[in-house]
């Protein structure tokens, strides 16, 4: 591990002095992702920034009519047991509740998952200088891919890993951030963005600039959600497949549908696809069969991935029973 210098940041703006526009400057939160990655020596920051105590990041929720707000700080355990998500927004439980161990989610923050850089193993490894490092190719493409994209987004071919940014983009949710430039707010799926040559990471929060918070606007009366995860083993794995869907039904029909999935792409994969196929459908086994078809339409599965495909199509078609009340 390199040395850094340490700094602790009382407010917002007092951080974002401290963070300043050099992107080796870190804030430091939780620390369950970014800790790992400088004892790698995959991230060497200059500096980090403790914003535990900052008290424009909150912990806690607002639940209200307009919708919920979870603040950056909020941890994974307290969105996974609070009874607004769980009655309003269950796919958030749901995905909370499944991601990591339990010492885990008492630590890591709303923030710092939807920040968590990919677990690929060649990024993680200081003994290779893989495309999403700096480097020149990227060497899962011909290597072991087991775990990696089906969907073709850029030249790097690691998935996003959080669970949470998943049932957040099914759910519409928003991103506050703010920065020397002042606040903004960002809808979740322009938030996530495949990395390119010029930005090597798999969101647009710029240097300085920090989460504040997230907004998932409240449901329309008979919408439902859920979030199904398959892993390699039964629990405490990340996703190989995931699947975050919402549904509202009106007179036995699809009203309106919204489908992600995660471990396929660089970011979290919105199948809009599917939403198109099942707006103003009844519900059936063939419906659900068809939909998850158009979901893997486009995919490429790499040499050794290959079994996504299915896995994708099972967890989709269950998915989308779950919140329409049919059968598949």
């Amino acid at each position: 591990m390199r040395s850094f210098e340490y700094a602790s940041a009382a407010t917002a703006a007092e951080a974002i002095s401290l963070l300043g526009a050099d992107g080796g400057v870190r804030p430091l939160a939780g620390g369950t992702d970014l800790l790992t990655l400088i004892k790698l020596d995959v991230a060497a920051p200059s500096r980090l920034v403790d914003v535990k105590r900052v008290a424009e990041l909150p912990t806690g929720n607002e639940d209200g009519p307009d919708g919920l707000t979870r603040g950056t700080l909020a941890t994974l355990a307290q969105v996974e047991s609070s009874g607004p998500v769980n009655e309003r927004y269950v796919a958030l439980a749901q995905a909370a509740g499944l991601a990591a161990t339990p010492q885990l989610r008492n630590m890591a923050t709303v923030g710092g998952n939807l920040l968590q850089r990919p677990r690929c193993w060649y990024f993680r490894s200081p003994h290779f200088a893989c495309w999403l490092k700096g480097g020149a190719e990227c060497p899962a493409r011909d290597g072991e891919n087991q775990l990696h994209a089906i969907f073709e987004q850029s030249p790097c071919v690691a998935v996003h890993p959080s669970d949470l940014p998943t049932a957040l983009l099914a759910l519409d949710a928003e991103v506050r951030v703010t920065g020397s430039g002042g606040e903004r707010t960002i809808s979740v799926g322009e938030f996530f963005a495949a990395p390119t040559e010029d930005r090597r990471t798999e969101n647009l929060l710029g240097p300085g600039e920090l989460v504040l918070s997230v907004r998932v606007p409240a449901p329309s009366a008979g919408t439902r959600s859920t979030y199904l995860k398959a892993m390699d083993r039964k629990v405490w794995a990340f996703a190989l497949v995931g699947v975050a869907a919402v549904a509202r039904m009106d007179g036995g029909r699809i009203a309106e549908a919204r489908v992600a999935l995660t471990g396929v792409a660089n970011v979290p994969w919105r199948a809009r696809a599917v939403e198109r196929l099942l707006s103003g459908s009844e519900p059936s086994a063939d419906l659900f069969a068809r939909a998850a078809d158009a979901a893997l339409a486009d995919a490429a599965p790499l040499a050794q991935n290959g079994y996504k495909l299915p896995l994708a199509r099972g967890l989709v078609a269950r998915a989308l029973a779950t919140v329409t009340g049919g059968e598949f």
